[in-house]
């Protein structure tokens, strides 16, 4: 019974250092965020772009998101969906997920300077974290079945491929 506890803990435990240390606020993204994204598979897509760094000796998370205005009627309003199933990394580290926070924008050229929204983490910001890479990560997913019952509709899959908002 206690090693169930001792595990039962530690997966609290890194759960809660994911977990936003308050409310979302607004920051602007650097000049030069990380874009990322993907695409539909019947077209159209989403551009994500995240900037990391410190604030108050912790790590601030920011971002923004945006989907594309073109697309299949079968992935309409699916695009938050598919974003609350996105984390941040900072190197091999998860620094965010539930990517719900970030600001929704119109497609952009470049997204560096915008105003974004932002979580306050509670992992403490440490010596090198400014040069550890920042990552996205989306999974793949099907965001549209119509291939129910006996009508051989189509099956639209999100696919992380990179920036594909336009």
């Amino acid at each position: 019974m206690q090693k169930v506890s001792a595990i039962a803990i530690a997966c609290a435990a890194i759960l809660m250092s994911c977990a936003p240390a308050g409310q979302p606020a607004t920051a602007r993204l650097g000049d030069d965020p990380m874009l990322s994204g993907g695409r539909y598979t019947s077209g159209g897509g989403l551009s994500v772009a995240v900037s990391v760094r410190e604030a108050q000796g912790r790590t601030l998370v920011c971002g923004v998101w945006a989907e594309s205005e073109q697309q299949s009627i079968l992935t309409k309003n699916v695009a938050s969906r598919v974003i609350a199933t996105g984390s941040i990394y900072l190197g091999n580290e998860r620094v965010a997920q539930d990517l719900l926070f970030m600001r929704k924008v119109a497609p952009q050229p470049a997204y560096g300077g915008m105003e974004s929204g932002c979580i306050l983490s509670v992992r403490a910001w440490g010596p090198g974290d400014a040069q550890k890479p920042v990552s996205v990560q989306i999974p793949r997913q099907i965001v549209a079945n119509e291939a129910e019952g006996n009508d051989a509709g189509p099956i639209v899959y999100f696919i992380q491929s990179g920036p594909a908002a336009q």
